[in-house]
């Protein structure tokens, strides 16, 4: 399990808002000021973000807030591999039934690549909304700090 210390920020039904605070080696760190690290966490600091708790919390508690790496992992295999894939084989496919002659041969590779690109996406999309697949990674709170 991957883990972060958050702070909560809202409650709602069955689910808490949090926002995670900077990380506590930035706080010393000399180069804080022409970091890029910094400069992006504190952009990112104040999303507020979703998370399943059972516990009884209030605004303001410490939480150590936890995501399943196994599940991320495959979720992002899917989301960046499979596209990806669909991307060279209809390039593939299109360089191979299509003759050599074709006038703008290589526009109509793209435009094939393209297509075949936006279908993976959107069967994915239509996989997950159908529950085939469950690669959502529910970040969940393990305990209060």
């Amino acid at each position: 399990m991957i883990e972060e210390a958050a702070v909560v920020v809202k409650i709602e039904h069955q689910q808490v808002w949090v926002t995670s605070g900077q990380n506590s080696a930035c706080g010393g760190c000399q180069q804080k000021a022409s970091c890029t690290t910094n400069a992006l966490a504190s952009v990112i600091s104040k999303k507020q973000v979703p998370v399943d708790c059972d516990m009884q919390l209030k605004v303001g508690d410490e939480v150590v807030v936890a995501i399943d790496e196994g599940l991320l992992l495959r979720a992002s295999l899917l989301l960046y591999l499979l596209p990806l894939a669909f991307l060279f084989l209809g390039a593939g496919i299109a360089n191979g039934l299509l003759p050599a002659e074709t006038p703008n041969l290589d526009l109509w590779i793209a435009s094939s690549a393209l297509l075949s690109f936006l279908l993976s996406l959107w069967l994915i999309n239509k996989a997950q909304s159908l529950l085939i697949l469950n690669y959502y990674a529910r970040p969940v709170v393990l305990r209060k700090c």
